[in-house]
């Protein structure tokens, strides 16, 4: 299969590039992210503000001063005998819709969508063929799936001893040590020439498990590997599954045993994941919740840092010669800080200073992609309000409470610009409450209230209509 690839990639290069000259190219976009970063909010309001702006409705203003204000159209694609399952945005949509209305479930599974956009033709050349072929078609292929797989991205150059050394010494370091304290004594104790008895790596794995999602659901860590033992998706648990890291020096047949089945997970994964899938989308948009790591605390704040730097490691994989010559590489990277609604409107500019200090240099470095870093909110919640905090005004946002349904003003404290002093983390961790998202009227394709969604949009694809 591995040698087929090349040839594949370069005829799906080929067939775009028949479709552009015919007037009806596919613009393909992955929204990717760390988990909980509101993958699936945020393509429900981009289906719905692109329907609506297709519709005359000014609801993506940058990407129609972007795209020179040609878009005439937008529509879902009907499903045709996709085996991939389909993004359900009317679904997204009835929740918002729902009295009182709810957040739309997260992301469990792979899923694809697409969106039929018409646009008039740009060139002199554009509209006289335009006169034969009608308005220019571009297809918007767009790919979720759930964050917690993001991060076997970088598994894939690791060997199962590099993987199992670099993550149990993640795992042995600050608040990490306690969630993971009985994984650690099991692996500790066992002998250096373990058996490969099977109940004895289902007990490994179990307590591996829970120790992940302790770090995901208690101490709001995002680095966390395989994505699949925190979110196996509709395919259950296999056997491939099944392993978990071991010190060196330790393991005999069970190490092998392990080994065999991390090899056989990324093999799987790359297979039926990212090769199919993943690094055929050009643009990508990596969603980062970048307040709520900075309010989990220093540990979570460069747990994501972290994350972050080995997500975009991975992507500039992509960038050689191979991706060169077929035109199937990653072009563009949007990342993007989402719930910019919870801070005042004077301290997103800070919020996209500090996802930027989050990213590093990897943020200015992947491969032959541009990149560019956003402050967005899907679906607005709050509107901007004013605070008595020790007897001075201070800018805060006002919304609707998810628990008990009452209106609050809520001072988040101020945005750092970068990587907070230690003096900041003393002051103890601050928990943002979770705000009630605005009842959507009718059935939603008239557009949703967000902040910043039309910005990252025009960066990603403005460029192709």
């Amino acid at each position: 299969m591995a040698i087929l690839t090349p040839l594949e990639d370069a005829l799906a290069g080929m067939t775009d590039a028949a479709r552009a000259l015919a007037g009806r190219e596919r613009v393909r976009l992955a929204v990717t992210g760390l988990s909980r970063a509101g993958k699936t909010v945020f393509l429900t309001s981009l289906v719905a503000n692109l329907i609506a702006a297709g519709q005359g409705v000014n609801t993506l203003p940058a990407l129609a001063a972007a795209s020179g204000n040609r878009l005439r159209g937008a529509r879902l694609v009907p499903p045709g005998v996709e085996a991939t399952p389909r993004f359900d945005a009317r679904a997204h949509l009835d929740a918002l819709a729902a009295d009182p209305p709810r957040w739309p479930e997260r992301t469990e599974d792979l899923s694809t969508l697409e969106i039929a956009l018409e646009l008039e033709p740009a060139s002199w050349l554009g509209q006289a063929r335009g006169m034969v072929m009608g308005r220019r078609q571009v297809t918007l292929e767009l790919l979720d799936y759930p964050g917690e797989w993001l991060l076997d991205l970088p598994m894939l150059d690791q060997s199962y001893e590099d993987w199992s050394r670099e993550t149990l010494a993640r795992l042995r370091i600050g608040r990490r040590a306690a969630a993971a304290a009985d994984f650690l004594q099991f692996v500790d104790a066992l002998p250096a020439e373990a058996r490969d008895d099977e109940a004895l790596a289902r007990q490994g794995f179990r307590l591996y498990q829970a120790a992940l999602l302790r770090c995901r659901d208690d101490l709001g860590f995002r680095f966390l590997q395989p994505g699949r033992a925190l979110n196996p998706g509709p395919r259950g648990e296999a056997p491939i599954l099944w392993f978990f890291p071991l010190p060196g020096g330790r393991g005999g047949d069970l190490g092998r045993l392990l080994a065999r089945r991390h090899a056989a997970y990324l093999a799987d994964q790359k297979s039926a994941f990212f090769e199919p899938f993943f690094r055929r989308f050009r643009r990508q948009a990596v969603l980062v919740d970048a307040l709520g790591a900075l309010h989990a605390g220093e540990e979570a704040f460069d747990d994501t840092a972290a994350a972050l730097s080995a997500i975009a490691r991975s992507l500039r994989r992509g960038g050689g010669w191979l991706d060169l010559l077929t035109g199937q590489g990653v072009q563009h990277v949007g990342f993007a800080a989402t719930k910019a609604d919870h801070v005042p409107a004077a301290s997103r500019d800070a919020l996209v200073r500090l996802l930027g200090d989050l990213m590093g240099r990897e943020s200015t470095a992947i491969g032959g992609a541009s990149t560019s870093v956003h402050a967005i909110a899907s679906l607005r919640c709050t509107q901007d309000d004013v605070a008595v905090v020790d007897g001075r005004q201070v800018q805060a946002v006002r919304g609707v409470l998810m628990q008990g349904g009452r209106s609050a003003r809520i001072y988040p404290g101020e945005v750092p610009l970068r990587r907070p002093e230690s003096q900041f983390w003393e002051t103890g961790e601050f928990e943002m409450p979770v705000f009630r998202p605005p009842r959507l009227t009718g059935d939603g394709m008239a557009g949703v209230p967000h902040l910043g969604v039309d910005r990252l949009l025009a960066s990603l694809i403005g460029d192709l209509l």
